[in-house]
Formats: C-alpha cells, sequence, structure tokens
C-alpha cells in the first residue's frame, strides 16, 4: 500500500508552556483519611450577600473564615477508587532464578467530592473514578459506604455518584445559582490533599472563562490561586456565602504541586450535570447553536476596521439549525450569549451547553457596524442522516471495519466537530481493515475520485472495483492510499 500525506491548512493557538497535571494522582492511604466527627452543620439558613467591600481597619482583617468552613465541610468527602490489573510476566524470569511475581495488583486514586443532595448524591471528577472497579466515599464524619456510578461524562470531567444512606438526609452543600462571580472575590477550597485529610485553603478568584487550558472541549474554568494539590480533584470551590461555585478539577504547575494556579469548573455546568443525572439521563445531551466561529484577533479587528479584538466571527453557519432559524449570517460578529462575552469556539460551546433543549438565548451581535439582539432556541443536534451502523464484508481493503454516518449527533457523540460530513470508522475488528492501517476515528472522504457521503455510497464504491484509491481524513490529516 503506497500512502502520500497532505498537511490541512489549520489555524494555530497558543499552548500553555506548562504541564498541566491533573490533581487526582494519589494512591490511597494504609488508614482511612477522614477527618474526626465534625460538629453539628449550623441550620441550612442563607448567609448575606457577599460583601466585596476590602477590608478597612485591623479589627476587619482578623475576621475568620471559620462560619463558612463550618457550614461547608461536612459536606465534602474523600472519593476511593480503586482497580484490579493484570501483570505482564516475562516467561523467561523464573529460567533465571527469579521470584515468583504477583500477577494482579491494585492500582487506586484518591479525590474528593461534595454531597450536593441529602440523599446521598455526591458529584466529584471523572478523572478521579476513570478505570475504577471499586467506588467507596468516606464522609466527614468518618463512614464509608460502597457507591455507584449514576453518570460519567468524561468531557466535562464530571461525575455522579450515589451512596445509600437510608431515610437519613446528609449536609449539602448548596450549588451557586447565580451567576455573578467576579475576579478578586474570595474563595475556599476544600479537599484531601495527598491523603492528609479534610484541608481548607483560600484564596481569590484569579481569572474567569478560562478557555486555553485543561483538555475539555467545554472548558470555561474559573482561576484561583488557592492552594490546590493532587487529592483535591472533585472538591468544591466555595464563595463567602458557603455555595459551590466550582468543582476543583486541575493545576498548571512545573513541579507537580500548587503554584497558585488552579482550574475549577463553574456551577452552571455542575448544576446541568447533577439535573441529569438525578433525572435518571446516563449521558449529558448538549443542545447547540449550529454555528461555527473563529477568535476576533488583533490582526482581524484592524482588518474589519474595529477599535479592539471583540467577539468571534460567524465562519458557518448548519444549515436549518437553532442559528439559522434566528438568522445569524456569515460575518456576523457575535458578541455575547445572555450577556456573558464570547471569545472563541469552546465559550460559545460552554454556554449553549448549560442551557437544556428548548431553552431560549440572547445573542448580541454586531452586523454592518449596527449593534442588534436575536433570540434563538437551542436544541439537541439533529441525528440526521440515519446511523446505519454496519461492518463492512467482502474483499476489500476495509473489510472487517465497523463504519456509521456522520451526523452532528454522532460527531458529538465522538467528540468531533459536527460540521464533519462523510463516513466514521469506529472500529477495525477482525479482518484486513486492520491490517491495512484503518484506524478508530478515520473518516473516509472519498474512493477512486467519487466522494463518500454516506455508508451506502461507501459499500458501493467498495464493491463496484478491484483496485481502490481511498481517501481519508485522520485528525489534522488527509491521506490517500492505494491498494
Amino acid at each position: 500500500m503506497h500512502i502520500s500525506k497532505r498537511l490541512m491548512m489549520r489555524t494555530s493557538r497558543f499552548c500553555l508552556p506548562l504541564l498541566a497535571l491533573l490533581a487526582a494522582c494519589s494512591p490511597p492511604a494504609e488508614r482511612s483519611n477522614a477527618q474526626p466527627p465534625p460538629k453539628a452543620p449550623t441550620p441550612d439558613v442563607p448567609l448575606a450577600a457577599p460583601n466585596r467591600t476590602p477590608p478597612t481597619d485591623f479589627t476587619t482583617m482578623k475576621m475568620s473564615f471559620a462560619p463558612i468552613v463550618k457550614r461547608a465541610a461536612p459536606a465534602v468527602v474523600n472519593v476511593y477508587s480503586t482497580r484490579t490489573v493484570r501483570t505482564q510476566i516475562d516467561p523467561f524470569w523464573s529460567l533465571f532464578g527469579g521470584a515468583d511475581v504477583p500477577r494482579e495488583r491494585v492500582e487506586g486514586s484518591l479525590g474528593s467530592g461534595v454531597i450536593v443532595r441529602a440523599d446521598g448524591v455526591i458529584v466529584t471528577n471523572h478523572h478521579v473514578i476513570a478505570g475504577g472497579q471499586q467506588l467507596r466515599v468516606v464522609l466527614a464524619d468518618r463512614r464509608e459506604f460502597p457507591a455507584h456510578v449514576l453518570l460519567d461524562d468524561p468531557r466535562s470531567d464530571l461525575a455522579v455518584l450515589k451512596i445509600d444512606v437510608g431515610a437519613e438526609r446528609l449536609p449539602v452543600l448548596p450549588i451557586e445559582t447565580r451567576d455573578d462571580v467576579q475576579v478578586g472575590d474570595l474563595v475556599l477550597a476544600i479537599g484531601d490533599p495527598f491523603g492528609v485529610g479534610q484541608t481548607v485553603t483560600n484564596g481569590i478568584v484569579s481569572g474567569l472563562a478560562r478557555t486555553d487550558v485543561g483538555a475539555s472541549d467545554f472548558g470555561f474554568y474559573i482561576q484561583t490561586d488557592a492552594a490546590i494539590n493532587p487529592g483535591n480533584s472533585g472538591g468544591p470551590l466555595v464563595d463567602m456565602d458557603g455555595n459551590l461555585i466550582g468543582v476543583n478539577t486541575f493545576i498548571v504547575s512545573r513541579s507537580g504541586s500548587s503554584s497558585g494556579v488552579g482550574f475549577a469548573i463553574p456551577a452552571a455546568l455542575v448544576r446541568r450535570v447533577v439535573e441529569t443525572a438525578a433525572g435518571g439521563g446516563r449521558s449529558v445531551m448538549r443542545p447547540w447553536l449550529g454555528v461555527r466561529v473563529q477568535a476576533v484577533t488583533a490582526e482581524t479587528a484592524k482588518a474589519l476596521g474595529l477599535d479592539r479584538p471583540e467577539g468571534v466571527l460567524v465562519t458557518d453557519v448548519f444549515s436549518g439549525a437553532p442559528g439559522a432559524r434566528a438568522g445569524l449570517v456569515l460575518g456576523d460578529q457575535l458578541l455575547a450569549v445572555d450577556g456573558q462575552p464570547v471569545n472563541d469556539q469552546a465559550a460559545l460551546n460552554y454556554l449553549i451547553a448549560t442551557h437544556r433543549a428548548g431553552d431560549p438565548v440572547t445573542l448580541t451581535l454586531r452586523r454592518h457596524g449596527q449593534l442588534r439582539s436575536v433570540v434563538a432556541h437551542v436544541e439537541a443536534m439533529p441525528a440526521t442522516p440515519a446511523r446505519d451502523q454496519r461492518t463492512v464484508v467482502g474483499r476489500n481493503p476495509m473489510e472487517g471495519a465497523t463504519v456509521v454516518n456522520l451526523s452532528p449527533a454522532v460527531a458529538d457523540q465522538y467528540g468531533l466537530d459536527p460540521f464533519l460530513k462523510g463516513v466514521l470508522v469506529t472500529a477495525t475488528g477482525p479482518g484486513i481493515a486492520a491490517r491495512a492501517g484503518f484506524q478508530p476515528g478515520d473518516i473516509i472522504r472519498g474512493v477512486n475520485g467519487t466522494p463518500v457521503n454516506s455508508v451506502a455510497d461507501l459499500v458501493a464504491a467498495l464493491n463496484a472495483s478491484d483496485s481502490w484509491s481511498i481517501t481519508l481524513q485522520r485528525g489534522q490529516q488527509q491521506i490517500t492510499a492505494q491498494f
């Protein structure tokens, strides 16, 4: 097989020259790391609205966070995830007098979580429980419970667990419903760093709407300088009302420990995931607007005659999608969604994902220099064309590959651009396809110069010849293979 590669043009992006570290890599300790039983939580009485007036005297500076901690800490838990893995043993080891090596070993991770419903519903990070076969939760009063997963959402790095506490009502940390977090607000981070036991650190909100960090395509993180370390993942970021404003998820550090640059998933997305799990959903349905955008850079702003970079430019509108029905057109400068500024595609994805299907959203845009507002009703991604999933058979290069029609819904399921079209390879079982080098995630674009827009097109093209030139997209590369 002769393969030629042509790099596809793509927009470059800046990457942080730092190591992004998931803060849940500490193995579970030999002993329980739970804290002694806390005092009974104070009654569920709302605290006063946040006071953003800076301290004016020494007496004010001596004020304590203790009342907030007393209310929040009982709702913070430890999450232990363990799994049994099989050890690969060198068959020649015993020939040289090597001792018997266990064929199985137990691996584990330690993270934190927060009780968000009194009947035992807990939210934590996906990466805390990823691959775990046994999950257990240790409450602040040292009691331990086995846990099961209600919903695991890798794309947002959130997971919702449930423990059985019978008729008991557990202390709860309310999820913030307001959307008025500001840079400079005081916050507390609560968790179990390094397995030493429940720990509280304080800091401020250092930044908002961070989208160029982390691995999630729905990243819109709160940045904080409150110390976050391995084991803090899944723990709450708490405001001065005693409410959860975010779930701590990762840090950026050269050393592997806190350097004052930590990130939390905002409460709005946490609330959507918890609501989905509580309603019996096994996956998060993310509505869409159906537009593709690009950031307005300084160069773009200058070319457009703008006095500053602001918002995003609409570069594509999906026919029949909510954005199209709301009247968005190519070249529109989208500035905000429901008053929240939009500066890139990730921010737009996040702001839409925090809504339910059918919700109205107000879009602020500039067209021909004039500001205007339009309302779009976001909806689930369409599953058109139908999946038509099947395994290719016959003597051809793709024999044994499982393929499916690409639709926005299928693309979203696999974390792909919903505007992509073609046929997606989802698996390569026994057969020629795996030996020929096809991989899950490949998108078949054409066969023998004929575009492939559906599984039916692909099968017909493969059966019509005994030699094939197959064009596919793999990541950002386009590959043409001759068979």
